[in-house]
């Protein structure tokens, strides 16, 4: 948490902006659960500039209303008291901020694009709640715009300080860790306790802080701290769609705070579509050229159609691998065999599979324990497969058992292969815990389709055969490779 001396410079910075008097009775309105829509209206009418920006917002595609205001009341009636303070708040709120003179140092900071990705932050956070259908928009939009006061803050607090750890990265989770290093708090715990100052309800304060924190468990359901997570990155992507790596972070956070595919973010970007032009009229700011809006999506929908395919296949990768060593499974060898086999029988093809087994493995974890084992075993897969061919397959079949397919190879053609595979396993020298040298060696067993055509006529037989020929290759000494013959 913040330390009690960054929390006396945030309350004694005079150049911190103060909130307008109308910022003040709003949220004053706000945490007053009796506040009544009559005196909403009486304040609120007292400002000309709110009051306009209110009846524009309530009558925008973003609360679909078929009803059409033409003062505060019906603004009001249309839209709910606490939408109205919502919205006012949110106004407000920014309005004084976005004129606030930041010091003269800060030629780093940007305070336009920092209010404008504010702005997408928020648009992108009531989309969220939109099209999870949540009843609570109007928060996610308010949360969405001051999640990030924290950076402002820094800025404000301690500008020189403050500016080489913002220029030192462009990525906002790392610059959340070096704020932390330098300054013992991040821009989210100084923000949480600027919104504490301003009496912002807790409710929005307490999302913003734990927006940046893990997710939790999506069997809860979305919350206000999954969305605004999620709005950050969407922001990101939002300004500068061009940049292909703000879709990959916004993929990632999506499915880890909301478990969102593809096509739900291609949805909530046609949400923030609609309510864009809403958004910079409230706030007057440009986010976005009219003309550029139709490529974001284009673009989005084919991004995040190449990472949904990407993500599709590592986990079918991951779901036919082996974890330790990163060789296929047995399901996949099983699965694998069959097909060659079968184009083997049908198109006369040769194929030939060997089952390697390492010599005498158990030895190893009993004297130097299963760490080393492990990597031994990932040692001994990297080895083999940085000298098959692509269309090979090499599986663990047990546990210190492996397995390799090579389709359309003869027998008599393997050989200088399964050789060389033998020699490079037995050339394998493991340093453990930088003292003791790792050797190990391994007994192969091979049997070739082609040779045997009339004994082979299913998969498990030719397993049978290189089984037997490994048998016999290790109660000959080990170390060695025979060959399985139907005369043998």
């Amino acid at each position: 948490m913040i330390d009690d001396t960054l929390k006396r410079q945030l309350y004694q910075c005079a150049a911190l902006p103060s909130l307008p008097a109308v910022a003040v009775k709003i949220i004053e309105m706000a945490n007053d659960p009796d506040a009544d829509i009559g005196s909403v209206c009486q304040y609120i009418s007292l400002d000309p500039v709110l009051s306009a920006k209110l009846l524009r917002t309530a009558n925008t595609p973003l609360y679909k209303s078929r009803r059409v205001a033409t003062n505060i009341r019906q603004a009001v009636s249309i839209l709910g008291t606490h939408t109205v303070l919502v919205i006012a708040l949110s106004f407000s709120l920014t309005h004084s901020l976005m004129k606030s003179k930041l010091p003269d140092s800060s030629t780093a900071f940007d305070n336009t694009i920092f209010w404008r990705r504010s702005i997408a932050s928020a648009l992108a956070a009531r989309a969220l709640g939109e099209k999870l259908e949540l009843n609570y928009l109007d928060d996610l939009f308010l949360a969405g715009l001051i999640q990030e006061i924290g950076i402002l803050a820094f800025w404000v607090i301690m500008p020189e300080e403050y500016g080489k750890v913002f220029a030192s990265t462009s990525d906002h989770d790392v610059l959340l860790n070096t704020e932390r290093e330098a300054f013992g708090a991040g821009h989210d715990e100084l923000g949480y306790a600027l919104l504490k100052k301003w009496h912002i309800p807790d409710y929005i304060a307490l999302s913003c802080i734990n927006s940046h924190s893990q997710p939790e468990p999506k069997n809860l359901g979305p919350t206000l701290q999954s969305c605004l997570a999620v709005s950050r990155y969407l922001a990101d992507y939002f300004l500068f769609p061009h940049e292909t790596e703000k879709m990959t972070a916004l993929n990632e956070a999506a499915q880890k705070w909301l478990g969102f595919d593809a096509h739900a973010l291609i949805e909530v970007i046609k949400i923030m579509e609609v309510g864009l032009k809403a958004v910079e009229d409230l706030f007057e700011i440009n986010i976005h050229d009219s003309s550029e809006v139709d490529g974001i999506l284009s673009e989005a929908k084919e991004l995040l159609m190449i990472h949904d395919l990407s993500r599709m296949r590592d986990l079918e990768d991951k779901s036919q691998r082996d974890g330790l060593t990163g060789a296929y499974n047995r399901t996949y060898f099983d699965e694998t065999l069959r097909q060659e086999f079968n184009l083997a029988l049908q198109y006369d093809l040769p194929l030939t599979i060997a089952i390697i087994d390492l010599d005498h493995f158990k030895s190893v974890n009993d004297t130097y324990g299963h760490i080393a084992g492990d990597s031994l075993l990932a040692m001994v897969v990297k080895t083999v497969f940085d000298q098959i061919r692509q269309d090979d397959t090499l599986s663990r079949y047990g546990g210190e058992e492996f397995a390799l397919i090579l389709p359309g190879t003869a027998l008599t053609t393997s050989r200088n292969l399964i050789t060389r595979l033998k020699n490079s396993i037995a050339d394998i020298a493991y340093k453990f815990d930088g003292r003791n040298i790792i050797r190990i060696t391994a007994s192969i067993g091979v049997a070739g389709y082609q040779e045997n055509m009339t004994y082979f006529r299913e998969p498990r037989d030719l397993i049978k055969a290189a089984d037997s020929a490994l048998y016999a290759a290790k109660h000959a000494g080990r170390n060695r490779i025979m060959e399985w013959s139907e005369n043998a």
